[in-house]
């Protein structure tokens, strides 16, 4: 396992429910993020193919039967991904020619069997042998969210193993799910990806909450959307008619480290791939003082069990 390990943070807006679009800028994206000397590389909340904040913005859409959401539904599950479909495939064999980590959130559908009718929030793990290591789909959708995706299962609660230490990842709101965290740290994480839609003051909160509290580096990305990047099906609000390059998801990428301290600032207003190098050694030194996965969890007081089974 490397001991130093180089993080890039993809904050770059998608190309929003477009596949072919999308493959395209994430070569691009991975290949500049490797060039930077990026080991991880890893993107936002359902990045592939983009977050739908117009659920925030435009209220008509959670009416009963109503003709816009339906179609923008049935759009994005068209462009959601399968995880056993040619483009995770490609992108596994991105991640082994680069010789990166990939850490991704993505819609995702499923073709046939449980569930084909249902989109997830999803957050997919290639290892550095371009290896789809890990499949995590969000416990319960935040607030707006749960008209448009399904309740997630267990089965991704981990971290796994890489050359650049142990990587897991969990997704926005799963940051204030106490037992969710705990599950999280149990799995020894050196690395933790927290994906977001944006990275506000609160979730900056979260992220840091969480480096400290597990002991390992904590990354939260955020991302990047504009208000043309809402479904034209939807009536914009009044405060965006005529701003089509207003940002709606405007960054707030971060790194933070095993004491809390700040590795990487928040990044605002612009799209990048931002680089930090991070020691994991410094996981194993601040444990010293507090591992919730050890002495301060008192086995001999609580017990935690997990539900691994995912619907077949």
């Amino acid at each position: 396992m490397n001991k130093k390990v180089t993080i890039g943070v993809v904050q770059s807006a998608p190309e929003y429910l477009n596949v072919e679009k999308s493959m395209q800028k994430v070569e691009a994206l991975l290949r500049e993020a490797a060039a930077k000397g990026a080991q991880l590389i890893t993107f936002g909340e359902t990045w592939f193919t983009g977050y739908p904040a117009w659920i925030d913005y435009c209220d008509e859409y959670a009416r009963w039967d109503f003709p816009a959401t339906k179609t923008v539904f049935a759009r994005t599950h068209e462009h959601s991904l399968d995880v056993n479909g040619p483009e995770v495939k490609q992108i596994g064999k991105w991640a082994k020619e680069l010789g990166v980590v990939v850490v991704m959130g993505i819609n995702e559908k499923v073709d046939s069997g449980v569930g084909n009718g249902t989109i997830y929030n999803s957050l997919l793990t290639w290892n550095e042998k371009g290896e789809l290591a890990n499949h995590h789909r969000k416990l319960m959708p935040t607030h707006t969210e749960r008209l448009l995706y399904g309740q997630g299962d267990g089965a991704g609660l981990q971290a796994v193993d890489t050359t650049f230490g142990r990587i897991g990842g969990l997704i926005c709101w799963e940051h204030w799910m106490p037992l969710t965290r705990q599950t999280m740290h149990n799995s020894g994480e050196h690395i933790h990806v927290a994906v977001w839609p944006k990275v506000h003051e609160m979730l900056q909160v979260a992220t840091r909450s969480y480096a400290f509290e597990g002991r390992c580096f904590a990354v939260g990305v955020g991302q990047i959307m504009r208000v043309k990047d809402i479904p034209s099906e939807f009536k914009l609000p009044l405060e965006f008619e005529g701003k089509p390059d207003h940002m709606i998801l405007n960054g707030g990428s971060c790194i933070f480290g095993p004491s809390g301290e700040t590795i990487l600032e928040p990044q605002w207003d612009i799209e990048g791939v931002f680089i930090a190098e991070v020691d994991l050694n410094k996981c194993y030194e601040e444990r010293l003082a507090l591992d919730v996965t050890g002495h301060y969890q008192r086995h001999d007081v609580f017990e935690l069990t997990v539900n691994k089974k995912r619907p077949k």
